[in-house]
Formats: C-alpha cells, structure tokens, sequence
C-alpha cells in the first residue's frame, strides 16, 4: 500500500511537471523535442517502479540503467543551449540599468524594451531549467539502480553454501557432473547421426576441410614461421633485436589462437554440436587465449637483451616458474569451463561447491608455491622492478592462504572473487612490465642509445602511463560493472562547478591548447625581437634586454587572459578567494612580492642593464640575467650570484659601465728618499701616455699624494677607454714602472725600521764568562734625536 501510495504521489508530480513544462514551455520547444521529453516522463516513471518493487534482474535493471544514461546525456548537453545568446541578453538588460522602483514611470520606450528583452530570456530559459530538472532526475534514478546492483553483488558474495568437505554432498555432485557430461556428449551422437548433418557435412566438406588445414597448420607450424621471420629481420641489424624479439613473440601467440579460431570455426560449420556442445564451444578461442598468453608471458618474463631478466632467477628455476605459470592458466581455463556448464545445466549449489573448491584449492597451491620461488637481488630496480614483483607476490600469497579457507566454509563466490582476479592481476603487472620494456627498446632504435631502453625518462613515463591506463582493466577484474567506469568518466567529463562556472576538461584542455598557442607566439615575438629588431637599432643592450623581457610578461599575462576568456571561465566568483589569498600574500610572501615589484623597477627604470659592472653587498662582476625575482651577476671567478631584486633597489649599488664604459685607473707608486720627485713624475706620465687604452683628453696626470714612512708616494691618474680592461691596465703599467726604475737607477723602497737598545752593556754582564761581548753595531735610522739619547751615541 505505501509504494502504491508513493507511485501515485510520483505520477501525480510527474504530470504536474508535464502540465506546467507544456503551458510554459510549449511555445519554446519543437514538435520533436516535446515527444522525445514525454517519452522521457513514461521512462522515468517506469523506472521508479522497477525500483520500487526490486524484483527485476539485475541484467534488465542494466537495460534500463544504459536507457536513462542516454537522456542524461542529451538532457546534459541541452543545459548549455544558448548560453550565449542569454549572456547577450543579461548584458542588454544591465545597459538598460535596474528597474524602475515602485511608483516611479519609466520611459515607455526603455519599458518596452526591457519587457521584450526579459520575454526572450524567460523564453530561453525554460528549456534549460526542464532540461536540467530531468538531468538531476536521471542522476537519481541512475544512483538508485546502481545501488540495487551493488548491494546484489556484496549479497552474492557473501552469501554461504554448502561445504564443499562435507562427504555426503560428493556423491550427489558427481552424479550431477556425471548426468551434465553424459547430456552433452548423447547430444552431440545424436547430433552427428543425423541425416541432416551427414547431407551438411557433404554440402560443406570442402569448406571443412580447407579451414582444418589451415588451422592445422597455424596452430602447428605458426610458431616456426613467426620464429624464422624473426631471425631474418635481425640479419639487417642487431640494434633493434629486442623490439623485433617482441613483434615475432606476439606473432606466435595470434597465429597458434587464428588456428584455433579456424579449427572452432570448421567444428561449427560441420553442425555435429547440439545446443550444449555449440555454446561450449564458443568459449574454445577464449581458453586458448589464456593458455597462449601465459604461456608467451612466461617466455618474456626471461627474455633479456640487456642481460638483465625482468623476473631474475636462477636457471634451474625458470622451467619451475614457466610451468606454475602455466598451470595458473589451466585453472583459470578449468573454472570457467564450471561457469560455462553451470550456465548450460543450471548446476546445484551443492555441485557448484564440490567442483569448483579442487580448482579453488589448486590455484592457491600454486600462487604460494609462486610466492616461495625465492628472487636474485636485481641490479637494475627500475628495468625489473623487482620491488613492485615482491609487493604483488606478498599479495597473492596472502590471497592464496586466505580463498581455500573461505571455500572450505561455503564462501565459494567470495573465494573465486578473490583467488582468480589475483591471477590475472598478476598477468597484467607483469604484461605491462614488458610491454614498457618493448617500448624503451623501440626508443632506443629509434634513438640510437641502447641505454635509453632502461635508463630513460621516456620509459620511466611510458611505464607510468601503461599502468594508469590499465586501472580500469584492473577495476573490471575485481568486480567493477563497465556502467560503474562509465558513470566515473561521465562525470569526469561534466567537471565541476566553481561559481558560477563549470569547469570540465574540455574547458581546461581548451584553456591548456589556447594558452601554450600564446605563450609559443610570445616566444617567437620574443626571439625576432632579439636576434632581428633590436639589434639594428641603436638602443644600448640593458634597453634591448628590458624590451625583451618586458615583451615575454605582457605576452604571457594576454594568453593567461585570452585562454580564460576563451575557455568560457568565470573567475568573478573567485573574488572572496582571491582576497583572502592577499593576507596571505602580505605576510607569507611579501619577500617574493617585493623582489618581484623590484624586478619590475629594475626593467622600467634601468639603474643597472644586462652585462653592467656593478658591485653590491661586497660582490663584484657583470650582470647576466635580470629576471622578475631576482638578478644574475657573474663574478671574475666565474661564480654565479643570486641577488634579490630588492637588494638593488634598497641597497647601495655601484655601477662601474652604466651609459657607458669611460672610467679611471688608479696606479699606485712608492720611490726611495733622495730621488728627483720631477723626475719621477715625468717618467709616470711617459709611461701613462704610452699606453694605448688611456685617452688623452682628459689627459693622465701625476699626483704627488705625500712622505710615506718609508717612500715617496705617487700615483698615476688616467682615463680608460674601456673600463672592463682596468685590471690588465694596472698589470701593464706596472710592468713598464718596474723596467724603467731599473733602467734608471730609481730604487723602490721595502719597509725600514730602527732598533735602539738603550743598555747594551747589561747583555755584556749577563754573558757567562769566556764569552766574547757583543760587538756595537749601528743601524741607520732617518732620525737621531732618540728619547734617551740626543746624543746618539748609544745607537745599535
């Protein structure tokens, strides 16, 4: 009675909704669109039913999943019709200003206006708001199913049957394995006896046969060939053996499973197969699909180019390790025969249990059998990932121990749910290890670097997007739906809103599309700029370099813009955000912002330019870069300093070339006491006027700075032509001061000092005797008049 009541209450809101979207909306909408949103409604009532009483299957309730996924779609889509258009008019209407206040007239003619201009949106408008009521319905009714379908499957799961160690469900089971086998093969006598298929067999015998051979001979001979074709494709080179060695070995693997696909083919062609024989048959190819590629996975497994196995072990344990793989795929070949039967015979839970635990027990045996194959230490982790090989081992150990129990308990859909996806799971892992091994071998072709097949980051990356391509083929394995994967990538692509904007990928590749198409034109702007505009102008370097820079940030903040405004995002709402970020911006990042305005000033203003001579903080050299953070100078120790922007604004800079690149040298001189200071003077402006890098307006001169304590003290002033060339400026003048001091007999003085002893003779009584007394020995010094002694007598 209460989903009685509830329906009506659905059907009664469901044609309200209908009788308010016809009389609003039927002068928007056309003929079509009008049928397709009532056919729309019948759907969407016969679903809430069909929910409601949660008595329909779980494949019909997919039927009807995969029915209202498609009007969600186009009601999704509808919900962005016109949206320019109403923009248009939303900007119309704010040109037109608020509307008028109670009381107050408006101009007739702005009023007509605005009523036609609100009588078109309005009109525009309905459909999007229908469009994305029935949006939001679907959504519901969509979540509802998959919520009935999930909690099936975990009921299913864990639902417990009868123990398959019990002994008195054996005989029952075998009867029924026994009765199940005896069915399909009297069919199949009963099928080839016939008439009919004797007059078949005849009709179709050349067929037959031709599809027999064929298939023969590529199950048979298919390797062979694919082998042989291998060893004549390395006759031409042996750089590309290990990506030709992956070709031929798939090669092997799809022409044996074309064999089988054939012999399948000739066998139902024939028509000797009844209904039970036909649908096993139909799952031949697929088991021989298993056996070959476990098979081919335990040869890649060892096959190593390089010398280093993706799997390494020791030689005696490869044919162990080749052959658990391969059993693995015989079990897996063994359970879904089971399921197969099971669907043809309709088996007993009993049955189900008893034949479906020795499979159970056997792949358990075999992952821990798998797990206890000890590894060598690899070389090389990232070719074999040999830490990735023993995390999953662990796994599938744990698995193992852990299915065999819940079968033994009557868990037997939870034991296959668990046993066999760990199986595959470790054919995946280890299909994706050497498929990224085959395409580090082909980038090492094509590159010419044998090691870019395992130490580059193209195969690093390669790896990595194999295994995130491979998650949803892992989710599918353990027990995801293909509509749960839909429903995920469906909402991937609807995005999510932000405001009042929808970001989705679209917009976001968009915007990623519009922005690098700016920022490469910025680049080239740039480039020309550099290398043909400005270097044939008579701007100085420090200007060319500003322009430059100054081009790429405008460049880049107008593509910033244009990929916005492209893109369709409205930022507006982000104004809340944004303040707030400011705080933190003015407490947490005031460095970098003030470095970054500094950058600027350094641009706009230019106190020091690209390959300027500046010293600041006590670091002198050139400066390289100048960049919005901060600034590059290159010392002449060929060191690289980073200076904040900031520290050249707030500090103290000198500039040794700025405007231009005129500046003094300083060489100091000392001669002895007693030389002619004239003549002195004339030699240092001879020297200095010989030299070709000091200009001689201003002319170089000499200064006599005074008496030093132990020379007289001269010095050369002169202007260079080049600055940059100051300190080989000083080397060489000094060099020509030395060789003409020389020359003329003017001697440089060294530091002299005067020793006075004021009682020699206590260092006479102080000698043992027999000693001589120290003789007295005078020194020079330039002054007598000694504290003591005004005589100087006593001078030592």
């Amino acid at each position: 009675m209460t989903q009685l009541m509830r329906h009506m209450k659905q059907c009664l809101a469901a044609l309200g909704i209908a009788l308010l979207f016809f009389s609003v909306a039927e002068a928007q909408l056309s003929s079509t669109e009008r049928a397709y949103y009532q056919d729309w409604l019948k759907t969407a009532a016969r679903a809430e039913l069909v929910i409601d009483s949660d008595r329909a299957s779980s494949a019909a309730m997919e039927v009807l999943r995969r029915e209202i996924a498609d009007y969600r779609e186009r009601f999704g889509n509808a919900r962005e019709d016109n949206a320019d258009r109403i923009a248009t008019l939303n900007s119309q209407l704010s040109a037109l200003g608020g509307a008028p206040a109670e009381g107050e007239i408006e101009d007739a003619d702005i009023a007509a206006l605005r009523s036609s201009l609100n009588e078109q949106l309005n009109t525009l408008r309905v459909p999007r708001v229908v469009s994305e009521e029935a949006h939001n319905r679907a959504n519901g009714l969509i979540s509802e199913i998959d919520r009935i379908i999930r909690k099936r499957q975990t009921k299913a799961l864990m639902q417990r049957g009868p123990s398959p160690l019990n002994p008195e469900h054996w005989p029952e089971a075998m009867r029924e394995i026994s009765g199940a086998v005896t069915a399909i093969w009297n069919e199949t006598l009963l099928r080839s006896g016939s008439d009919t298929t004797r007059e078949n067999l005849q009709n179709k015998l050349p067929l037959i046969l031709g599809l027999v051979l064929a298939g023969a001979m590529l199950l048979l001979r298919g390797r062979v060939w694919a082998k042989r074709v291998g060893e004549y494709l390395r006759q031409f080179g042996s750089r590309g053996s290990a990506a030709w060695g992956f070709v031929v070995s798939v090669v092997q693997v799809v022409l044996p499973f074309l064999g089988v696909t054939l012999l399948v083919q000739a066998v139902s062609v024939s028509g000797m197969l009844g209904v039970r024989g036909s649908l096993l048959l139909e799952s031949v190819p697929q088991w021989a699909a298993i056996l070959l590629a476990f098979n081919w996975l335990g040869q890649q497994l060892f096959v190593s180019p390089s010398g280093e196995a993706l799997v390494p072990l020791q030689p005696g344990r490869r044919a162990e390790l080749r052959l658990l793989i391969e059993l693995l795929a015989v079990m897996l070949v063994l359970r879904d025969l089971v399921v197969q039967v099971d669907q043809v015979e309709n088996l007993s839970s009993i049955t189900r249990s008893v034949v479906a635990f020795p499979i159970i027990l056997s792949t358990a045996l075999l992952l821990v059998r798998l797990q206890r194959i000890g590894l060598q230490r690899a070389k090389n982790a990232a070719l074999s990932a040999n830490k990735l090989v023993r995390g999953v081992r662990r796994a599938a150990y744990g698995f193992g121990v852990l299915s065999p129990v819940l079968a033994a308990f009557g868990y037997i859909y939870a034991a296959e749910a668990i046993i066999y996806p760990v199986v595959i799971t470790l054919f995946v892992v280890s299909s994706i290890l050497i498929v990224q091994r085959f395409i580090g071998a082909v980038y090492a072709l094509i590159t010419g670097n044998p090691e870019a097949a395992k130490d580059s980051l193209f195969s690093v990356l390669a790896g990595f997007v194999l295994a995130i391509l491979a998650l949803p083929l892992l989710a599918l394995i353990w027990g995801a739906r293909i509509a749960d994967l839909t429903e995920m990538w469906s909402r991937f692509l609807e995005g999510f809103q932000l405001g009042e904007t929808q970001i989705s990928p679209s917009s976001f590749l968009l915007f990623a599309l519009v922005f690098a198409a700016g920022y490469t034109i910025t680049r080239l702007v740039q480039s020309s700029l550099r290398n043909s505009l400005l270097p044939k102008t008579r701007m100085d370097l420090g200007g060319q370099n500003a322009i430059v820079s100054g081009t790429g940030y405008l460049g880049i903040f107008l593509a910033a813009v244009v990929a916005i405004s492209w893109a369709g995002l409205d930022l507006s709402s982000l104004a809340i955000v944004a303040g707030a970020l400011s705080v933190g911006i003015g407490f947490g990042l005031q460095t970098i912002v003030s470095n970054f305005v500094s950058g600027i000033i350094l641009l706009v203003e230019r106190p020091i330019s690209k390959g300027d001579w500046i010293e600041v903080g006590g670091m002198m050299g050139y400066v390289r870069d100048i960049s919005v953070r901060s600034t590059r100078i290159e010392t002449f120790d060929r060191t690289d300093v980073i200076v904040p922007n900031s520290d050249l604004i707030s500090g103290t800079v000198t500039n040794y070339t700025r405007g231009n690149t005129v500046g003094r040298v300083i060489v100091p001189v000392g001669v002895a006491y007693g030389s002619d200071p004239r003549r002195i003077e004339a030699i240092l402006l001879e020297i200095a006027k010989a030299h070709p890098m000091v200009v001689m307006n201003p002319a170089p001169s000499v200064v006599f700075q005074g008496f030093g304590a132990d020379s007289l003290d001269f010095e050369i002033r002169a202007i260079l032509r080049d600055v940059n060339w100051v300190l080989s400026v000083r080397s060489e003048m000094n060099f020509e001061i030395s060789r003409r001091f020389e020359e003329e007999g003017i001697e440089i003085p060294f530091a002299q000092r005067d020793l006075w002893i004021r009682n020699p003779e206590a260092l006479n009584s102080a000698k043992p005797a027999g000693t001589q007394p120290i003789p007295s020995t005078t020194f020079e010094k330039p002054d007598a008049n000694d504290i003591g002694d005004p005589e100087g007598d006593n001078d030592y």
